[in-house]
């Protein structure tokens, strides 16, 4: 397993970050999986044998309850690990039981260490922008979480450019800690993050960690053109889903992602995972699993490398449509 610097920090993480989402599967998770507490510690341990020492979670994901196995499956490989988890969403009834304030930053800090079984966490995100609360409130709340140890690093999820660039404006400003990643929805089936915030995060040296670099199972090969949906998957039906884009644009990218692949010896998934692992700014490719077999395949991705022509090939079938001002912005950058 190949390994990369964590943004702009000193620390190195897996190419391949484990996603716990399909961890527990209590309430509105439970479409995304229903993995146990012995079936995720067969899986952390596969992905620690083949080499990822990167684990991402969130306080929301099965109510806390991803948190609280993932903590258990890790167990004394805690000290190795780099782990990362979220606050933002919902965790309980009360007024002040969602957000970004101090407050709930604080109280849900001290809640996933808890049910993480650990005294630090190494990546704490914020896991969207807030409207609610004051940026400078929210940053230094987590500039104390750095300072007295329960939290290493801190990074940013679902923001947009302006929000991002000013967060960090504020923390240079107030000499508070910064955030060092962004974990943002970056696929060949979704490219809209190569607008403004891929550029900031090459301009502000922010690792790029990507959430759903399958778009939701799409691209592991599993939904192909004129072919019957398999029963039970997240896109068995595909009215009404979370993740929206042109299922024909992306029938035919499947289809170049399997010559690609097996060019390589490799399988459809692993392809796709490798495109992203080619592009600018990416420090760890985000993905879960329900089955040791499935991190097995996983982790093969970092064992190849695709082509620039390769590259080439599906950036031409999965370019994002040109958009003001950028289809203005590329003539001027031939004018100078």
């Amino acid at each position: 397993m190949k390994m990369r610097f964590l943004g702009n920090t000193g620390i190195k993480v897996s190419e391949i970050c484990f996603g716990a989402m399909t961890f527990g599967g209590r309430s509105f998770w439970k479409v995304i999986g229903e993995v146990d507490q012995k079936e995720a510690n067969s899986i952390v341990n596969t992905a620690i044998e083949n080499g990822i020492n990167f684990f991402d979670t969130a306080d929301v994901y099965s109510e806390g309850l991803s948190e609280e196995i993932l903590g258990k499956a890790l167990g004394a490989n805690r000290k190795n690990i780099i782990l990362a988890t979220k606050v933002r969403g919902r965790t309980g009834k009360g007024p002040n039981e969602i957000g970004l304030s101090r407050h709930h930053i604080i109280e849900n800090c001290n809640a996933s260490l808890k049910r993480l079984g650990t005294d630090y966490i190494d990546l704490y995100q914020v896991h969207s922008f807030d409207p609610a609360a004051p940026m400078e409130e929210t940053l230094r709340a987590l500039d104390d979480l750095v300072r007295i140890g329960k939290v290493r690093y801190i990074g940013a999820s679902n923001h947009t450019g302006w929000q991002l660039m000013k967060a960090l404006s504020i923390s240079e400003k107030q000499n508070l800690e910064k955030y060092v990643t962004l974990q943002a929805y970056y696929s060949l089936i979704a490219r809209d993050l190569e607008y403004e915030l891929v550029p900031l995060c090459l301009d502000q040296k922010l690792g790029i960690l990507t959430w759903s670099p399958l778009g939701g199972g799409f691209l592991t090969g599993k939904y192909r053109r004129g072919k019957n949906r398999p029963e039970g998957a997240r896109r068995t039906d595909p009215t009404g889903q979370f993740l929206q884009f042109d299922e024909n644009k992306g029938f035919d990218i499947v289809d170049e992602l399997e010559r690609i692949a097996s060019n390589h010896n490799a399988t459809i998934t692993q392809a796709a995972l490798n495109y992203l692992l080619r592009k600018p700014g990416v420090s760890s490719v985000i993905t879960g699993a329900r089955t040791k077999e499935q991190i097995a395949d996983t982790v093969k991705t970092s064992d190849w490398e695709m082509s620039p022509e390769e590259v080439k090939r599906l950036d031409d079938l999965s370019k994002p449509p040109r958009i003001y001002p950028y289809w203005m912005l590329e003539g001027q950058l031939h004018d100078r």
